[in-house]
């Protein structure tokens, strides 16, 4: 069964006929061709598919795409401003919490949400922030780092 689903990604709509049981993830990286988003799991063990619906952290292997019809999405791609990356893009690059790359859009989407919610965590605060986000590159060190330079970078910019 084909729906008609129309979602706002990054502030651009996108919008096409998907199967009933089309994931939002698949819509993201499908329709949107936005590719920041990962497929890790399918299960929503590992966080690496990690968007914002309508302003809530959301595992976006776990919802479906006729359900995030008329929502506002925004990705790892809409994280930045006009080119300039986002204090946590900014901070990830600089405290080595990449890795390989692959959980890095979710850790930082996730770490988003947990800054807008408390914009000065602690150590203890941003790893059980992060739950639910695996990396299975590292030990979190430099991941847990990024965040909280990322947070005291924004309190400097709020200044």
């Amino acid at each position: 069964m084909q729906v008609e689903t129309k979602i706002s990604i990054n502030g651009k709509d996108y919008e096409g006929e998907v199967e009933a049981r089309t994931l939002l993830v698949h819509f993201i990286r499908d329709v949107g061709g936005l590719t920041g988003a990962k497929v890790g799991c399918d299960t929503s063990q590992c966080g690496a598919c990690t968007v914002h619906v309508d302003g809530v952290a959301v595992k976006s292997c776990t919802m479906l795409a006729v359900q995030a019809d008329g929502t506002s999405v925004t990705t790892i791609e809409g994280l930045a401003d006009d080119g300039d990356l986002h204090p946590l893009q900014e901070a990830f690059w600089a405290k080595h919490g990449l890795q390989c790359g692959f959980c890095t859009p979710g850790m930082i989407m996730a770490a988003a949400k947990l800054l807008e919610a408390n914009p000065s965590p602690s150590e203890e605060e941003v790893r059980h922030g992060l739950e639910g986000n695996f990396c299975r590159c590292t030990g979190y060190q430099n991941i847990v780092r990024a965040v909280t330079e990322a947070a005291d970078a924004q309190k400097e910019g709020a200044e």
